[in-house]
């Protein structure tokens, strides 16, 4: 019994010698293999148990499991070690110094697009607007009828329309169907709203205009509404938008549901009024159209024409980003380019 157990112990100094002079993984593997594997010394070692007395067979299969345990566990920290020093190499051959601290990771932020209608929210909240929603998807008698456009009325022609299969039911093609819901909630109460939002209009994609854009609709009604409140609402607007001292003008115009009606235009931001495609190379740039309520449609969203007036005005959300931020072509905002994003 002492002869096996001796030469037990003296495999496992060999083992664990020959171990510590493995250098890489695929050495411990082998060495593995050679002592503990299935044809392995200590396995070979371990059949003449069979030869022991029944006495001597518990005492020397014990320690015989002892010098495996130990084995094991020296083969375990010794790879450990190794795979240390490896990724300690392969940093070294990478030139890399784990000292150094770490790159900064790219955070997201607002899209320009957002950051535009935020701002302009919060400008014309100062102003004692509140903001209402209203939904994308309407019925023809809120995006059209109730604003004054009449079944065969031409203005419907400028507003390229999305249909859905259910009759009647299309996609906004502005924001100003929310005027009546509005209206409808709050009649006769006097309001102030804005109303931002999607809207979709079935256009050629171009350097000017999108099929998908963003718009934001303000409406103010009450007793004794002139013009000259939408004025000065408007340059107000302008300058805590643009700064002071932007050129401005008000141009007539025409829409069915505002009349008067009018365009406001500011010099070209992008081209300092020389001209550029943007602003068609006349050095302006039309950022909203406006003008006063009409009363069909004060009298179809519960106001009395009679007794109340008030003044209504869109305008793209994109447009205002564009000229905030010196970007030339409204494509851009919607190109999931990484470049642009970050850089507006």
């Amino acid at each position: 019994m002492s002869d096996l157990i001796a030469q037990l112990e003296q495999l496992q100094v060999e083992a664990q010698a020959a171990l510590m002079a493995a250098q890489t993984t695929p050495e411990t593997e082998t060495w593995y293999t050679d002592f503990l594997g299935r044809k392995g010394r200590l396995t070979a070692m371990l059949r003449g148990l069979g030869q022991l007395s029944k006495e001597e067979r518990p005492l020397v299969g014990k320690r015989a499991n002892e010098i495996k345990e130990a084995l094991e566990a020296a083969l375990a920290a010794r790879q450990e070690a190794i795979a240390a020093d490896e990724m300690q190499r392969t940093l070294a051959a990478e030139g890399i110094d784990v000292t150094l601290p770490g790159r900064r990771p790219q955070v997201g932020k607002l899209h320009p697009t957002n950051q535009a209608m935020r701002e302009m929210v919060e400008i014309l909240k100062q102003m004692g607007f509140q903001v209402f929603d209203s939904p994308e998807v309407e019925t023809d008698a809120y995006n059209f009828e109730l604003l004054n456009f009449p079944p065969d009325h031409p203005a419907r022609e400028m507003q390229d329309t999305f249909f859905t299969t259910t009759p009647d039911v299309i996609l906004r093609t502005h924001t100003s169907p929310g005027q009546l819901h509005a209206m409808r909630q709050y009649a006769p109460e006097p309001i102030r709203v804005i109303l931002p939002g999607k809207c979709y209009r079935n256009e050629d994609v171009t350097a000017r205009s999108e099929m998908m854009f963003y718009q934001i609709e303000g409406l103010a009604i009450g007793r004794n509404i002139t013009f000259s409140d939408l004025k000065g609402t408007l340059l107000n607007f302008a300058n805590q938008m643009y700064g002071e001292g932007r050129k401005i003008r008000f141009r007539k115009s025409y829409f069915p549901f505002t009349e008067p009606s009018v365009e406001f235009d500011v010099d070209c931001i992008l081209c300092g009024g020389a001209g550029c495609r943007i602003c068609k190379h006349t050095g302006w740039l039309e950022i909203l159209g406006a003008g006063m309520v009409h009363p069909i449609v004060l009298k179809n969203g519960g106001y009395d024409p009679a007794v109340f007036s008030g003044f209504a005005f869109g305008m793209g959300i994109e447009r205002q980003a564009m000229l905030k931020r010196g970007v030339d072509d409204i494509r851009l905002f919607y190109s999931n380019d990484v470049r642009f994003l970050a850089r507006v």
